[in-house]
């Protein structure tokens, strides 16, 4: 005979354990996280209203477990900062570039580089390549820095001046502001002009104080700032296609619930590739504005002339291989 009164413990305790497993993913997905993402371009601009989607669609999607607080114009400070708190594990994300991760690993700044991808078809294939991946791989588990996408393409970067500009040899002596990088470092100069390492918010004021004699820039850049009021040319070089990096803290990801990195990952590849498209009708409308603000648009530049002079920059900085590596495995 079965002694049922011994056994009831044994079956009580199997059935608490068995309620506890299944109340504890549960209660596990009852936390609450917050994202608070961090960008340097004004509120006005694509990028912005696609960042305010993105965070939509990952509420909506996780029942309002993940929220993202999206934050314009740095109002939560430098985005150098930014990457150093994001490293140390902090809940916030930054809107940030190749060339800024270039320098925890050195190779990903290709993508940065001039005339690296030139379509967004080209920019959107990266996502697929080996080395890319490896890269990113490096970047989360041995810098902290967890990339979430980057299918965020702001348009073709080109040089808005004070001065006439057709050839490389035009930008000699000329002033130029970059973001504080190598491969921006090295790509103007490249180029032909000199590199100026200054914060986006600074660059009116750069110009006024002729710190600087010009800045290398997308379009809807220069209508949001109001830069075409202390600039008279814009020189279409196309010599960096923008391609924007998504970024937050591995360990904060890793604390998420698997399905909730699996939103915030795939809404913000999803947002990226829509807003890329309408940035591309900002630019078309942002060139129209500047044209009627005054500014000369520069379109008979030497672009042959220009994209053997980049070249140089991969030169400098080692990084001849790795564009090659890259570029052929997504077919350019």
């Amino acid at each position: 005979m079965i002694n049922i009164s011994r056994r009831l413990p044994l079956i009580g305790a199997a059935l608490g354990l068995a309620a506890f497993a299944f109340l504890g993913p549960a209660h596990a997905q009852e936390e609450e996280f917050v994202l608070r993402f961090n960008h340097v371009l004004g509120p006005s601009e694509p990028f912005h209203e696609g960042f305010l989607k993105w965070a939509e669609r990952v509420e909506e999607r996780t029942g309002g477990g993940l929220t993202i607080e999206v934050f314009h114009s740095a109002q939560l400070g430098v985005e150098e900062d930014i990457i150093e708190q994001i490293r140390q594990g902090a809940n916030i994300g930054q809107n940030t570039d190749a060339a800024r991760l270039g320098n925890y690993v050195p190779g990903i700044a290709v993508v940065n580089g001039p005339y690296f991808v030139e379509t967004m078809e080209e920019a959107f294939a990266l996502a697929d390549s080996p080395t890319m991946i490896e890269w990113q791989q490096e970047l989360a588990e041995q810098h902290g820095l967890k990339v979430v996408c980057f299918d965020w393409v702001q348009g073709l970067r080109h040089f808005f001046t004070n001065r006439e500009v057709h050839t490389p040899a035009d930008l000699e002596g000329l002033r130029i502001r970059t973001p504080p990088a190598p491969i921006w470092q090295e790509s103007i100069r490249a180029l032909g002009a000199s590199p100026v390492a200054m914060n986006f918010g600074d660059v009116y004021p750069g110009l006024q104080q002729q710190a600087i004699d010009g800045a290398e820039l997308v379009y809807p850049n220069i209508t949001a700032g109001n830069l075409y009021e202390v600039l008279d040319y814009a020189i279409e070089t196309g010599h960096i296609l923008l391609v924007n990096f998504q970024v937050v803290s591995s360990e904060w990801f890793n604390g998420l619930p698997e399905d909730y990195q699996t939103a915030l990952v795939e809404e913000c590849r999803r947002a990226g590739q829509e807003t890329s498209e309408i940035v591309q009708q900002a630019v078309d409308q942002a060139e129209a504005e500047v044209r009627e603000q005054g500014m000369t648009v520069i379109e008979d530049v030497d672009l042959e002339a220009f994209r053997q002079a980049g070249q140089a920059a991969y030169e400098v900085l080692g990084l001849v291989d790795a564009k090659n590596q890259v570029q052929e495995e997504i077919g350019k």
